[in-house]
């Protein structure tokens, strides 16, 4: 008598000599269903998770169980290791999903955000150790190789189950698929953005719509009022002064606003307004919209000075190779030196050439002799310092531009410097004292409420060490325009942030603030919570609209 039929995972039982799945085996078929659900149905942003976020009918699960139903056996399990495959790499889209909206409050662009990849690693290196850097890029490689590979043996599993159970395989996807249709003709949702009808292939969806937006953008680049206006008609009201555009590293709303925060630095900007207007300088402050969060200053620098939206880094690859006239340039082009001082470059700056800066000091030129902060880079202080000494010292010297960007603020946000006394600043090295009472980068990393605190902490040594810079060195021929590059990340802030970041200009000269009395600009350091909200794209052409700069005649 011939043995009953047995399936792969289990021998008959002995009432009718049907095939019996031993518990092991089942529950194995149901770990394999968990990456396949989670490349189809899990959200990609970390504040819709929650019970009803994978209730949800996948419509490219139905179809490929349909595929596997029709095609013969020879062909099926290369159609399942090929999905598999796909499925995967949609899976690690997913997790990077996630991280970008932990860290950016955005999703991963596949066709744009490669180059994120090396700045990581630079950011990890730098903070680190290059050791530490290979070992997360070893385990990080792994790990994709894992998910994918898993997936793959997941659908396969999946897809012999189906062939094995053809009926009722044929009616839960008759079934389920007429689910999908009602729920996505009536919308429904049991997570708000969430459809209970699953399309998991709308990332390519997206993916595109980022290519077509490519396209427009270069477009926009080329339509530039200002590009023709000659020198003479260029900021005509700021002649003589020497202006300086610094970036606060992650100086957003939430630093003035979020409860957590505000007391403390909202302190240091009404101390230091208070100095500041005993010392005879006024000051107006709104708001702009970063096309960015929690990193990728560049993006807001490009955003700024250029006048286009630049909130990727394709759009930075693209816009670096035109000849945008950028905010730089009209100065330049209107008389002044203009410069850059980027504490965190490690190594040459391309990008220093489009902006049209005469001289772009990134670290090792800064020459630096003291204990490093944060990520490895100078203080705010040492930075300010040595534009004082090698740009404004001499009491002759040319009018200068200068861009100045403070890292201090920028993430792990420790260790944290002191303020000291301006004329000690020197090569560095009386910074050691500070350093060595410093917090380590790990505390921050520690809790939230740590990291939180060293991120209120390090914004306020920011502020601190520019303005006093102001008081220290100001006069009446300086123009001080300061702002955040972006929030920092929801990490830090929460979910649902805005992108808003504060911006201030500060002047002893009245003419200068006359010059955008029209703006609605809050009076003081700090604006309030009903000041003005600009994109910041849109502050170049108002901020040469208001210096007297004239747009060329369009033709």
């Amino acid at each position: 008598m011939d043995a009953p039929a047995t399936d792969d995972a289990g021998g008959a039982d002995g009432a009718g000599g049907r095939p019996k799945r031993p518990v092991g085996a089942w529950a194995v078929t149901a770990l394999a269903c968990l990456p396949v659900l989670f490349a189809l149905v899990a959200p990609s942003e970390l504040s819709r998770y929650g019970p009803g976020a994978f209730v949800r009918v996948p419509l490219e699960g139905l179809l490929c169980v349909a595929l596997v139903l029709v095609l013969p056996a020879r062909r099926r399990r290369v159609a399942a290791l090929l999905v598999g495959a796909l499925f995967g790499l949609l899976a690690v889209v997913k997790v990077v999903d996630l991280g970008f909206q932990a860290t950016l409050d955005r999703a991963f662009r596949p066709a744009s955000d490669r180059p994120f990849i090396s700045a990581g690693v630079g950011f990890l290196s730098e903070s680190f150790g290059r050791p530490a850097a290979i070992t997360v890029v070893v385990a990080v490689v792994l790990l994709i190789v894992a998910v994918i590979g898993l997936t793959m043996l997941s659908v396969l599993r999946l897809t012999r189950l189906a062939a094995r159970h053809t009926v009722v395989a044929a009616r839960s996807v008759a079934v389920l698929g007429a689910v999908w249709a009602a729920c996505a003709v009536f919308g429904a949702q049991l997570v708000p953005g969430t459809p209970v009808a699953a399309v998991a292939l709308d990332r390519a969806l997206q993916v595109r719509d980022d290519l077509q937006g490519h396209r427009l953008f270069t477009e926009q680049v080329t339509h530039d009022a200002f590009r023709t206006t000659p020198g003479p008609e260029l900021l005509t009201a700021l002649r003589g002064k020497d202006v300086l555009f610094s970036f606060v590293e992650s100086y957003g709303r939430d630093a003035i606003e979020d409860p957590r925060f505000a007391p403390q630095v909202g302190a240091v900007l009404d101390a230091a307004d208070r100095r500041l207007r005993a010392a005879g300088y006024a000051s107006r402050s709104a708001f702009l919209t970063s096309p960015t969060a929690g990193g990728g200053s560049w993006l807001a620098h490009a955003t700024l000075l250029s006048g286009v939206w630049v909130d990727d880094q394709q759009r930075h690859h693209d816009l670096l190779g035109t000849d945008r006239f950028t905010l730089t340039r009209a100065f330049g082009r209107a008389g002044w030196r203009t410069v850059a001082v980027m504490p965190g470059n490690t190594k040459a700056w391309p990008e220093g050439a489009f902006y049209g800066h005469d001289r772009v000091y990134n670290q090792p030129d800064l020459k630096y002799h003291g204990p490093p902060f944060n990520w490895g880079t100078p203080p705010d202080q040492y930075s300010l310092s040595f534009f004082q000494r090698t740009e404004r010292a001499a009491p002759d010297h040319a009018p200068v531009m200068g861009e100045i960007a403070l890292v201090s603020s920028h993430s792990p946000w420790t260790p944290t410097p002191r303020l000291i006394p301006w004329d000690r600043a020197g090569d560095g090295a009386a910074f050691a004292a500070a350093a060595a009472s410093a917090g380590r980068w790990g505390d921050a990393l520690r809790d939230p409420g740590r990291m939180r605190t060293a991120y209120r902490g390090s914004i306020e040594y920011s502020l601190s060490a520019l303005l006093s810079y102001v008081e220290t060195y100001g006069d009446d021929d300086l123009v001080l325009v300061f702002l955040g590059d972006h929030q920092p990340a929801p990490l830090v802030t929460g979910q649902d942030a805005s992108r808003d970041v504060p911006i201030t200009i500060v002047a002893r000269d009245r003419a200068v603030l006359d010059r955008i009395s029209g703006w609605g600009w809050h009076e003081g350091l700090k604006p309030g919570r009903r000041a003005p909200v600009w994109r910041m794209d849109a502050f170049r052409d108002r901020f040469l609209a208001a210096f007297g700069s004239r747009p060329a005649p369009q033709r």
